[in-house]
């Protein structure tokens, strides 16, 4: 990946290199201090400066809330060269207002996903709501779960 910005796994990418696996991880735990040391220095309002967004995160959430959910370890669905899905795991995408993200819990055809998908969403809504967003759950078309995903609104 010489030369190449790091991209979070949005969960509409190719499947995970095997042989990269460390180096990936490597490249996910930096790319997260990176953005932990952001908020240190900019969410300088009181309390924890790392339980709130940096404005870096709000102008790009689709890839801080993807960035989120891969520095915690949560597997990113991913798509082959023809578009199909063929790993089960979160997609991060824009919601539907500006400012805001949907995550999905996808998988290939006949991979269950839709059976896991609560429990899997509410792990990832945990994550995220510890690192100051807040994340709804919600049933959209097929009766198929996601997330709504949005900073906390700050305290006054």
């Amino acid at each position: 990946m010489t030369g190449e910005a790091f991209e979070a796994a949005t969960g509409d990418g190719p499947p995970a290199d095997a042989a990269a696996g460390e180096r990936r991880a490597a490249e996910v735990r930096v790319a997260f201090e990176g953005m932990l040391q952001i908020r240190r220095l900019t969410n300088t309002a009181g309390g924890d400066p790392r339980a709130v967004p940096a404005a870096w995160e709000l102008s790009r959430p689709v890839r801080a809330v993807a960035l989120a959910l891969e520095a915690a370890g949560v597997t990113p669905s991913a798509v082959d060269a023809e578009g199909r899905r063929v790993t089960t795991g979160y997609r991060v995408a824009p919601g539907e207002r500006p400012g805001t993200v949907r995550v999905e819990w996808l998988g290939p055809p006949g991979g269950g996903a839709a059976q896991r998908e609560e429990a899997a969403l509410t792990e990832c809504a945990r994550v995220l709501e510890r690192l100051g967003w807040e994340a709804l759950l919600y049933r959209g078309p097929r009766k198929r779960r996601f997330l709504e995903v949005e900073p906390v609104p700050a305290a006054e």
